[in-house]
């Protein structure tokens, strides 16, 4: 049986065809929320650039730094995220999720957070940024009990821990807490790298199992949850500031653990289908992000490069993978990467080498590496914006809808 777009074990048969109807922007939650995502991914990372390098200033109480990593979070991860999970959700139970104006309101105050963050006064731009992400776990958990899903209620819990630590966040800016505004941030990253870790090990062996004629790959259970276990413990480490032999032996447990479940997922046999290798690719720079961290633990590298590379590699990889890979099938396009879609793969990929090793072998020439990382990066987002932004506001191909 051909698998699904999002093939994520659906407790409910597909909806019965209909004929297309509204705006084609708003009519299934990965338009609106992709096109937004990549939109500011193209531009957030060149303007964080000029602030670093003091060619700009914010008028914020949020610092450069702060702004920067709050919205790659909370502005470009989570844009993907909703738009991924409003999608998975009406094709895991066959129920409507938002389209059309209540689409629109959604897609339209995550854009206002955005600009809030720039322009209006803090309280306004918290506010704004903190509505989100429970409505949409609001909806996902509604649809969800309705139709009996519960194996996929958790990923509604993950965004709800998404939502907490941003109001922990805010309200550390606003002085309301006494708490650094980096540790919500570090546990935002690592409620996504959660996210990554559970959808990842659904999605990838599915996907390699398809698209290799007689691979019968059988993931272990067991395996799974151990490996979810270890990173969670190692990653809630990290965030409280566990000891620092506690916490590196807890990530460098992890990272091993993520090692082996992926080598059971053959990565190797995906070298020839780009649409795929991408998913393995930036599903390494998990394991290789918390080995980093274990190492800052233990004093040996900076933090950075350890919350870059679950940053840039593994998330800005699962997300360019994914929202071509997903962006195609739910528009009735082939799942194969055109030629210029490899590049802005390999562009990520190398965004990532640039900004977390390259730093590591050759210190005295950062700023020429974060030159050529956010040029890597928003070009990997320009040509998907210059392929993807026609499809995402067209009728899919088969005259469906959605």
């Amino acid at each position: 049986m051909k698998p699904s777009v999002l093939p994520i074990a659906p407790s409910a048969p597909s909806p019965i065809a209909q004929a297309p109807r509204g705006w084609p922007l708003l009519r299934l939650g990965f338009r609106p929320f992709y096109l937004g995502a990549t939109v500011f991914a193209a531009l957030a990372v060149p303007f964080w650039l000029v602030l670093y390098l003091g060619q700009a200033s914010l008028e914020s109480k949020v610092s450069p730094l702060l702004w920067h990593a709050h919205e790659m979070l909370f502005g470009f991860a989570v844009a993907v995220i909703v738009g991924f999970l409003l999608t998975a959700g009406k094709a895991w139970t066959g129920l409507a999720t938002p389209r059309g104006p209540v689409l629109g309101l959604l897609a339209g105050l995550w854009l206002a957070a955005r600009l809030a963050a720039l322009v209006a006064p803090y309280g306004w731009y918290a506010l704004l940024d903190l509505l989100l992400l429970p409505l949409v776990a609001g909806v996902l958990i509604d649809v969800l009990w309705r139709a009996g899903n519960r194996r996929n209620l958790p990923l509604a819990g993950l965004l709800l821990g998404l939502a907490l630590v941003n109001l922990l966040f805010h309200l550390a800016m606003l002085g309301t807490i006494t708490l650094s505004p980096l540790r919500p941030l570090y546990g935002a990253l690592a409620l996504i790298v959660m996210i990554e870790s559970v959808m990842a090990g659904r999605v990838i062996p599915a996907f390699t199992n398809s698209a290799t004629p007689g691979l019968n790959l059988v993931p272990s259970p067991r395996q799974s949850q151990i490996t979810l276990a270890l990173t969670a413990a190692g990653l809630l480490a990290w965030v409280l500031a566990a000891p620092a032999w506690l916490a590196g032996g807890a990530l460098a447990a992890a990272g091993a653990a993520q090692l082996q479940r992926q080598w059971a997922w053959r990565p190797w046999v995906t070298r020839g289908r780009p649409i795929l290798w991408i998913l393995h690719a930036a599903y390494a720079w998990i394991a290789v992000g918390l080995i980093l961290l274990a190492l800052a633990q233990w004093g040996w590298v900076s933090a950075s490069a350890g919350i870059h590379a679950l940053g840039v590699g593994a998330t800005g990889g699962l997300i360019i993978g994914m929202v071509t890979r997903t962006a195609r099938g739910h528009t009735g396009r082939p799942l194969q990467a055109s030629g210029a879609e490899v590049a802005a793969y390999a562009l990520v990929l190398g965004a990532a080498l640039m900004r977390v090793v390259m730093p590591l072998l050759a210190p005295q020439w950062l700023v020429g590496w974060l030159i050529a990382a956010a040029l890597a990066w928003s070009v990997a987002f320009v040509i998907y914006l210059v392929i993807y932004t026609p499809w995402l506001m067209s009728t899919r191909l088969d005259g469906k809808d959605g």
